[in-house]
């Protein structure tokens, strides 16, 4: 039997064009005598549909793409992820299902069991659990279906096991051919590593039959999905991959028990820049985007922001504007011209001056007898933020927010101002890999100037003002905020990672006080294991303190 894995990158709700994209693979499934075509979860619907589900045209609208694909399996088998009906008196209204067509029929269909409801995953509010594991005959194979989460409840792979109920035990009773686990499972860094290739190993090890795992690629608002679909054979070897961030076609002989392997090893910081590459074109295209625009301050965040903005793009798609202030060094605005000349984007620029000017005599009534303070520095940034949101209504440019994880999360940045924006890519890249990134930039590309990695890091919203003025060092920042965000360690707990104790208290203090302007962020690319977003759901008014 050769099975076509086909890792798609959907448009949520674009049922007509994502069924196009399907029957263009089953074409060349087809042309490589394929028997079997496999779709990812809620192949034409794409992941994660929301509250789409709430309307029931939504969903009657896909089901109407059935028989479209029943007439498609007519020629080649085809097993999809849909959304299928519960007909039962009681329970959620629909099913997230894997559906079997073949010889130009629905023949079986099996409803995911486990519904994640950790981080980005909200399924349960929307989906019934499946009640029993199913397995279908294929050729006669007799191959069982699971969908993600229903292969992931094992202790070492989850904080605890979340349900009481394991398909992976039900499927080693039943003596499978084949598994084949249809996922959209979303990208971070590290996953594959520390997560899916241990966990598709030890499922087809201990069934004692190869897993076919097909997960959707692309991005969807703020997810990632990283493609990389792969066979495990019985002995817990890998025997074919598909490639990442990218749509591909891989087929996996079960008879020889081999097939394609399309990704190559890449460097952390590559794969990052990767996945956020992806994320913008993604958000763009399916936005309806052509076109970005982002203020160059000649600083490592919009520098960078700038570099996956071309790589991505493409040079004629990009804008980088230069916003001079009263604060502003020349060297700053330099190394923002040589930036924007390297990439070879559009460069502009306009002087904030005369404006911070007009506000400030505007206010001066106001505020006599007061000394400047923050306030004076966050209308520098506003008028940055107003002076770029007019560039964007006027010529239809996506804003780009290039403020990074670090400074979102401890509140250094500022409302209406740098967070301004239709997108937030580097939002979960915390300070000290956004210099790894431009690093990379620099040896790969040479893109970044040298004086740009090597200068202190300054907002330039006051005389002489650098980010350490504020904050820790960014290394003990980013480690600080890890253990505390990522990992959930309390105060104590982070201390006695030997970290000063009142830097530690600061830190999370700052963290806490500013969920308000993280709720008002623009949509923040994901690439770490908790970005802020929907998967941190954090109260703004609350008076906890650690019990002492």
């Amino acid at each position: 039997m050769k099975i076509a894995l086909v890792q798609m990158n959907p448009t949520i709700g674009d049922f007509h064009g994502n069924i196009e994209r399907m029957q263009s693979f089953l074409e060349e499934a087809s042309k490589q005598k394929c028997d079997i075509v496999i779709f990812p979860e809620l192949s034409f619907i794409g992941y994660p549909p929301r509250d789409f589900l709430d309307r029931p045209a939504f969903v009657e609208d896909s089901i109407r793409c059935w028989p479209l694909l029943e007439r498609m399996s007519s020629e080649i088998d085809i097993i999809c992820g849909a959304i299928s009906k519960n007909n039962d008196l009681y329970g959620k209204p629909y099913f997230n299902s894997v559906l079997y067509f073949s010889s130009g029929k629905l023949q079986a269909q099996a409803h995911k069991q486990l519904l994640p409801f950790y981080d980005v995953f909200d399924e349960e509010r929307y989906f019934e659990p499946g009640r029993k594991t199913v397995v279908v005959s294929v050729k006669g194979l007799r191959l069982g279906l699971t969908i993600c989460e229903d292969i992931w409840n094992h202790e070492g792979i989850l904080p605890r096991k979340f349900y009481p109920k394991d398909p992976v035990e039900d499927l080693k009773g039943l003596g499978v051919d084949m598994v084949i686990n249809i996922a959209a499972s979303p990208y971070f860094v590290g996953k594959m590593e520390k997560i899916m290739n241990p966990l598709l190993s030890r499922v087809a090890s201990e069934i004692g039959a190869p897993v076919v795992y097909v997960n959707q690629v692309g991005g969807n608002d703020e997810l990632i999905f990283q493609g990389c679909s792969m066979v495990y054979l019985a002995d817990g070897s890998v025997a074919a991959k598909a490639a990442s961030f990218k749509e591909d076609l891989i087929v996996f002989d079960l008879d020889k028990k081999t097939g394609e392997f399309r990704d190559r090893s890449a460097m952390e910081v590559e794969e990052v820049v990767e996945a956020l590459c992806m994320g913008l074109r993604d958000y763009m295209r399916k936005c309806g985007f052509d076109k970005v625009v982002l203020g160059l301050s000649g600083g490592i965040d919009s520098s960078v922001a700038a570099c996956i903005a071309r790589l991505s793009l493409g040079k004629d798609r990009v804008l980088g504007v230069g916003l001079p202030g009263p604060y502003s060094s020349p060297e700053s605005l330099e190394d923002a011209h040589e930036l924007a000349k390297r990439l070879e984007i559009g460069w502009d620029v306009v002087s904030i001056r005369p404006l911070f000017n007009v506000a400030c005599e505007a206010l001066a009534s106001l505020f006599e007898g007061l000394d400047p303070d923050i306030t004076e520095e966050n209308i520098q940034a506003r008028l940055r933020g107003l002076v770029l949101m007019a560039i964007s209504n006027k010529f239809g440019r996506l804003l780009l927010s290039t403020g990074n994880k670090s400074e979102l999360a401890v509140g250094y940045c500022t409302l209406y101002g740098d967070m301004n924006g239709g997108l937030a890519i580097l939002g979960d890249v915390p300070k000290t890999m956004v210099y790894r990134i431009g690093h990379y930039f620099r040896d790969k590309y040479r893109w970044i100037p040298e004086r740009v990695l090597t200068k202190a890091p300054s907002a330039e919203l006051k005389p002489n003002q650098t980010d350490q003025d504020t904050l820790p060092p960014y290394d003990v920042l980013d480690r600080i905020l890890e253990l505390y965000i990522e990992e959930n360690m309390g105060e104590q707990e982070i201390a006695a990672q030997g970290f000063d104790a009142d830097t530690v208290r600061e830190v999370i203090f700052m963290v806490e006080k500013n969920e308000y302007k993280r709720r008002q962020a623009p949509p923040v690319l994901k690439v770490t294991s908790k970005a802020f977003g929907s998967g941190r759901r954090m109260p703004i008014a609350h008076g906890y303190r650690p019990w002492k």
